[in-house]
């Protein structure tokens, strides 16, 4: 069967270490900001991922230049020849939206049939205030263009809390006349405005609000930590198995990224961690997870938005928990690399759950165990390693088909899977 993988559970008790590879959200940041920046950038640590490689390679076609870790910014963007490839980067597309607002000519953005799928109409009202002229299709999708824009200061407050869509705009803003701000609902990731605050480029307030200020981002040093979203898969294969236990040392804390961990505690999973040190202003540490027995929750709100990537692995540890776990204010899942709200309930059927998809999110019923079976991942990375940690405490094998859709964020997944579970 082509490209499928069968995963057999784990069938024991783990206590392991793992270091997880560079946190995504923060490599495609640096790498933006490198091509920005007066002068050269060092990174290390760079998410391994596909999605991370599509906006090195479109920086690449745009003048920016690598030697090693070491990133050197174009003097003058380089107008590309034809479309920008983003690959199935939605955070490609969206930052270089608003990054490449300023250039004197107009670039084109485009990608895979799963990204020019995806809403990117939302960015035209932010970076419209700003006076740039983002064109989408006519139903708000890719491939869109940006650029050769006189970019004013404005002020903005958008609907969501999209990190992507407050990038975008904060991105435009450092290359206006004036100063800018934006405003949002709670829970988003705010590792741009973290870092721009810390190059003196923006002050943020007690609440949501985002001032951002004109000028250069200088050139840095970006040691990229663990990316909470990845090892989020592991905690869950722990928090899975009663007295388990993981360890991730030198992973993001950011504020925005732990809702999952919140779910674990209040699912009965032990979580503890110890905050070790900061990349420019945002915090990076220490998480320990260790499995118990796992309870139903109620996911909503703000915890929506600091979970969102990882709730499909909530419906499966809600199938394997005590109760009826809810998940609603979630509708922003309809329009990820999958319908997210169809896919997951699909993969908890699929496995002999029970299952029910909402408008805006889903219903999972904790029978306390999954039969195992095949899971179709959709060309989406996350239900793809989703249904791998349903294997974890599965009773039987777990097929995987389109399996290497895990490529996108992290290639070895399987094989560090298969390392921690062979470390009982």
């Amino acid at each position: 069967m082509e490209d499928a993988r069968r995963i057999e559970p784990a069938g024991g008790v783990f206590r392991t270490g793992v270091r997880i590879p560079g946190d995504k959200s923060m490599s495609h940041r640096a790498l933006v900001f490198a091509s920005l920046a007066e002068g050269d950038s060092e990174i290390t640590g760079l998410a391994p991922g596909q999605d991370v490689a599509s906006t090195a390679l479109a920086l690449q076609n745009l003048g920016m230049k690598r030697t090693g870790n070491r990133f050197s910014p174009p003097h003058i963007m380089t107008e590309p020849e034809g479309p920008i490839d983003c690959g199935n980067s939605g955070t490609t597309m969206r930052l270089l939206a608003g990054s490449l607002a300023g250039t004197p000519f107009r670039v084109s953005l485009t990608g895979d049939a799963s990204l020019v799928s995806r809403p990117m109409g939302r960015l035209i009202a932010p970076l419209g205030a700003l006076g740039v002229e983002v064109e989408t299709q006519p139903d708000g999708t890719g491939p869109i263009t940006t650029g050769g824009a006189q970019i004013h200061g404005a002020d903005v407050s958008i609907g969501v809390a999209s990190a992507q869509v407050r990038t975008a705009f904060e991105l435009a803003a450092i290359q206006a006349d004036g100063p800018s701000s934006i405003d949002s609902p709670a829970g988003y990731r705010d590792h741009t405005e973290r870092w721009l605050e810390s190059f003196g480029l923006g002050e943020a307030d007690d609440g949501t609000k985002m001032e951002i200020f004109p000028g250069r981002i200088p050139g840095a040093r970006y040691d990229i930590p663990g990316d909470p979203s990845s090892a989020a898969y592991l905690w869950a294969s722990a928090a899975l198995v009663e007295g388990a236990h993981i360890v991730t040392p030198g992973i993001s804390l950011n504020p925005g990224r732990l809702g999952f961990l919140t779910i674990l505690e209040r699912m009965g999973a032990t979580v503890q961690g110890e905050v070790t040190g900061s990349i420019h202003g945002d915090a990076v540490g220490t998480v320990e997870i260790t499995g118990g027995s796992l309870q139903a929750v109620e996911v909503f709100g703000d915890t929506v938005a600091a979970a969102i990537d990882e709730l499909p692995l909530v419906a499966v540890l809600a199938a394997y928990a005590e109760g009826v776990t809810i998940v609603r204010e979630a509708s922003e899942l309809r329009a990820k690399e999958s319908d997210r709200i169809a896919s997951t309930t699909a993969m908890i059927r699929a496995l002999g759950g029970g299952a029910e998809a909402t408008e805006d999110g889903f219903a999972v019923i904790g029978t306390g165990f999954l039969d195992g079976g095949t899971v179709d991942a959709v060309g989406d990375h996350r239900i793809a390693m989703a249904a791998a940690i349903a294997a974890t405490a599965a009773d039987s094998q777990v097929t995987i088909l389109g399996a290497s859709a895990a490529n996108v964020s992290w290639p070895s997944f399987y094989k560090t899977l298969e390392a921690v579970w062979s470390s009982q």
